[in-house]
């Protein structure tokens, strides 16, 4: 250790330091500075960003000895005498804040970019923000936030103003900031990462190197010898308690074919043992001394070729999970009365959620009382409550799960990934016990999209309506099932709702490979299926002489048509209005007349429909339940188990309880997702948050709202039909002065003379519908012909909402799932050797997102039709929003090359393929 001497936020440390301690882990872990947030610990996500004389650095990549005699300043220290920086006021303004992980960073960038260049071009911005990734936003309303903060700064703008509620008391429709983005903007949000216990200790996991094979011997003797390590355990310490990660209640009927820990190993990354040490080096040290010697077994890494008779198997009893298939009308006769059948094979790759937090879970057994609390980066708190009661054969109310913030999940964080190793470690050692991931693990070992093959069969008139269609897939779900029939369940749910098909067959086996899991994540197959089917269609159109958009307009849903498949009506379905609203706003006509040049560079455009639901009716339990207070002072207090990501769903629903009851949405207060204290939720999944978790507090709202207007009626002696809420009071409409503010009234309900009683409710919503959000996206780009690069120039993205409750975090969710889908269509596949299994490039540098400088400029369109029974006619957008995103840019760059694609992603690699004549 040497003493060195650090200058951080204006004030002088004296710090003991190791030679290799980064800037980072000193400010982390020495001097408590958590707000500075790690993402990578390779320089390649921007979320550790620290200003050292005055310039961005990433704290991750600089040894804390050379930062000596430099001015340091974190997030922490950007606020001066209580008030916020003008940047922090503008990212709070502009909705530039969702999970809050990648803030700090961002902020900082931002703020090194501000000091030197006041007015700044917008491409100086994405510029300056570009080695800093951020995956909820789509950086649209961040870049919003720089700019706003520099015409601050400049003085052009006195005063960045703080959304607020109308005048008039609505309070739904208004664009207003999340109830945390303070607490982000500063760098006081606390994640499982940043959370320390007295005692704490470090967990870390060794996985296999290898894709498929027995564990002939484990020797973990030296390890366990390792001065600080308190534990090592193997699958010989593990209860013999089959499981399956993607449990979303009791009694869910799936596969179960996980162990915490495994003698059998089944892809590259599969867990074999873990450790827990007094610190995350010791930790690592003794992971290197374990001895593991493998008697490797043949594997399989395609999910057509693990279907062939002799393949592998990945598990007993053959590759297939389950073969699952849904029709209606009769497919053969359709196509065979059709004047043209096309057919296509259609390949789909691995990608990763890329959430800028890393999991982690944090565990702490109990002995004495024989109880479990695990505190976890989760979207399913009473799932995986259920899971861990299961495993260690605890009561469940001896099992408390709690969701601190997230740092963006996509549907990565819904299963039970490292919440079983963090409480088996903890029950060993008797001490709190942290588990993280860094980024390769993450990528390799948690979840991942399932990639699939898919074949289509497209029966169409010459005029170019559909008549009937055949679509399987082949879903590679790797190693464990997991989501596998989640997935492929609801994706072909979503086949039947989004074309006029009256004769369609969709049918998916889920495939086990020796790859990484498949499981959750955003748009749940969706992707997979829109993206198959859109660019099907496309060359279906272009074969035909159709032009795109006028093809779609012939066979898109309508409102009130029927589900071919249940026979039921697809509601308020505004698919058709995207669409010609979408194509207008982009000049469609005339931009698909243009030429699409000769020489080096060529432009195309590209549209494409997609749809997803509105959580899981009538496919298993889609319930919520939501309890209010009131409070004495006339504020409310509300009880959500829901899981808030960062896409806002916990202030949303204060929103609701503040519309409902006349009051400001911070007089709402949440307690959220504690399975000791919260009412019981499905989980956050399944674009659920509006569309059922709204509900819930609507109907809560609701009878609050009976229960004050009873009493105040009794106190102000007049009629409960005459009063409205509003302000804070109740009031007599005709006469407005009349009133008496709600903390009277809740003081006369508690002092009744009849008695007195509380003013609260508990009120569970169960989902009586499932409609679809519906969106169309359309895309220009420039292909250069040399390198292969595609630069996405323009994109407009009309959503059918059914009524936006917070048109700023709509529009922030479909700017950030166009990034994502961007990604999918472009850049972004976990390669994975054919050979060893091994994920070719599990971390940033190697996996492409696409960064500031890479987004193009995003319109978004909102289609406000409203949607019974949606809260106020609202539905959900999280998931909807990234499905078109992929088929709409491949068809553009299609259009601008005249070839045809029938892999993704559509790289520069591929693309000079095509050009050159190469399959």
């Amino acid at each position: 250790m040497e003493r060195i001497r650090l200058n951080v936020n204006g004030q002088d440390y004296e710090v003991d330091v190791k030679p290799n301690w980064t800037l980072l882990k000193v400010l982390r872990e020495v001097l408590g500075l958590r707000g500075t947030k790690c993402g990578c610990s390779s320089g390649d996500c921007g979320t550790c960003k620290v200003l050292v004389d005055g310039e961005a650095v990433k704290s991750c990549t600089i040894l804390a000895r050379r930062a000596q005699g430099k001015r340091i300043v974190t997030i922490e220290g950007l606020s001066q005498d209580g008030s916020l920086h003008p940047l922090q006021e503008a990212f709070i303004a502009t909705g530039a804040v969702q999970c809050g992980f990648c803030t700090p960073g961002m902020i900082i960038a931002a703020k090194a970019l501000l000091d030197k260049n006041p007015n700044p071009t917008r491409e100086e911005i994405r510029a300056a923000l570009d080695d800093n990734l951020c995956r909820c936003t789509g950086y649209v309303k961040i870049i919003q936030a720089v700019e706003l903060a520099a015409a601050r700064l400049r003085g052009e703008v006195k005063k960045i103003p703080v959304p607020q509620a109308g005048e008039d008391g609505q309070i739904v429709g208004r664009r207003l900031p999340l109830r945390d983005a303070v607490a982000k903007v500063t760098g006081r949000t606390v994640y499982v990462g940043d959370m320390r216990l007295p005692g704490m200790l470090y967990g870390r996991i060794l996985f296999s190197p290898v894709a498929h094979g027995r564990i002939k011997r484990i020797d973990v003797s030296r390890a366990q010898s390792l001065p600080g390590v308190r534990a090592v355990v193997t699958y010989q310490d593990v209860p013999p308690v089959a499981y399956n990660s993607a449990l979303r209640f009791k009694g869910h009927d799936i596969p179960r074919d996980e162990y915490i820990l495994t003698d059998t190993v089944r892809y590259v990354g599969d867990r074999v043992a873990a450790v827990a040490a007094d610190d995350p080096e010791t930790a690592e040290r003794a992971l290197r001394l374990i001895e593991v010697e493998y008697e490797e077994l043949p594997a399989v890494f395609d999910p057509e070729e693990a279907l062939r008779p002799g393949a592998p198997e990945v598990h007993e009893g053959g590759n297939v999970v389950k073969k699952l298939e849904a029709a209606a009308g009769d497919v053969e006769k359709a196509l065979d009365g059709a004047d043209y059948v096309f057919t296509d094979r259609i390949k789909l790759p691995i990608v990763t959620h890329v959430a800028l937090e890393p999991h982690a879970s944090l565990a702490e057994f109990d002995a004495t009382a024989g109880k479990l609390t695990v505190w976890s980066a989760n979207q399913n708190i009473f799932a995986t409550r259920i899971i861990l009661s299961e495993i260690f054969g605890l009561p469940v109310n001896k099992v408390r799960v709690i969701k601190p913030p997230v740092g963006g999940g996509f549907g990565g964080k819904l299963e039970a990934v490292l919440e079983p190793v963090a409480a088996l470690l903890s029950m060993k050692t008797g001490r709190p016990v942290l588990v993280e991931m860094n980024r390769r693990e993450v990528m390799v070992s948690t979840r991942t999209r399932h990639s699939a093959v898919y074949y289509l069969r497209t029966g169409v008139k010459k005029d170019g309506t559909i008549v009937g269609q055949d679509i399987t897939a082949y879903f590679n779900t790797g190693a464990y099932a997991t989501s596998a029939l989640n997935v492929t369940g609801a994706m072909i749910d979503k086949a039947f709702r989004l074309y006029r098909i009256p004769d369609l067959r969709v049918t998916a086996y889920s495939v086990y490979t020796n790859c990484p899991v498949g499981g959750a994540m955003r748009g749940y197959g969706s992707p997979q299926l829109v993206a198959a089917r859109e660019i099907h269609l496309n060359k279906i159109a272009r074969k035909l002489g159709l032009d795109p958009v006028e093809f779609r307009r012939r066979n898109l849903v309508r409102p009130g048509d029927i589900n071919p498949r249940f026979g039921t009506s697809l509601g308020n379905c505004r698919v058709l209005d995207c669409l010609e609203k979408g194509a207008q706003r982009f000049n469609w006509e005339e931009k698909a007349r243009q030429p699409k040049g000769e020489g080096r560079f060529r432009r195309g455009v590209g549209v494409a429909a997609g749809n997803h639901g509105n959580g899981t009716f009538g496919v298993h339990v889609d319930m919520t339940t939501v309890a209010l207070k009131m409070n004495e002072d006339g504020t409310v207090t509300m009880f959500t188990g829901t899981q808030d990501l960062g896409q806002g769903g916990t202030s949303m629903m204060c929103m609701i309880v503040a519309q409902v009851l006349g009051l400001s949405p911070e007089q709402v207060e949440v307690v959220e997702a504690d399975t000791e204290l919260t009412p019981w939720d499905l989980g956050t999944y399944a674009s659920r948050g509006v569309w059922v978790a709204g509900n819930a507090a609507l109907k809560a709202a609701r009878s609050i709202r009976r229960q004050l207007l009873e009493v105040a009626a009794s106190v102000l002696g007049v009629k409960e039909e005459e009063l409205e809420l509003g302000g804070g009071f109740a009031y007599c409409r005709h006469c407005p002065d009349k009133k008496v503010p709600l903390g009277d009234i809740v003081a006369a309900a508690q002092l009744s003379k009849e008695g007195g009683r509380e003013i609260k409710a508990y009120e569970s919503f169960a989902s009586v519908a499932g409609p679809n959000s519906y969106g169309v996206h359309l895309a220009e780009v420039e292909v250069d012909t040399e390198t292969g690069r595609v630069k996405v120039l323009r994109y407009v993205a009309a959503h059918d909402v059914g009524r936006a409750i917070n048109p700023m975090y709509v529009e922030g969710q479909i700017e950030g799932g166009i990034q994502m889908g961007l990604g999918y269509g472009l850049t972004e596949e976990l390669i994975v050797d054919p050979a060893s299994g091994k994920v070719l490039n599990a971390g940033l540098k190697g996996y492409r997102v696409f960064r500031a400088k890479d987004m193009p400029e995003i319109e978004v369109l909102l289609i406000e039709e409203g949607e019974p029974p949606g809260p106020f006619g609202a539905k959900s957008i999280g998931e909807a929003s990234t499905v078109p995103v992929a088929p709409a840019v491949v068809n553009a760059v299609a259009d601008a090359l005249g070839v045809d694609f029938d892999e993704l992603p559509v790289t520069p690699e591929r693309i000079l393929a095509k050009l050159r004549g190469r399959p």
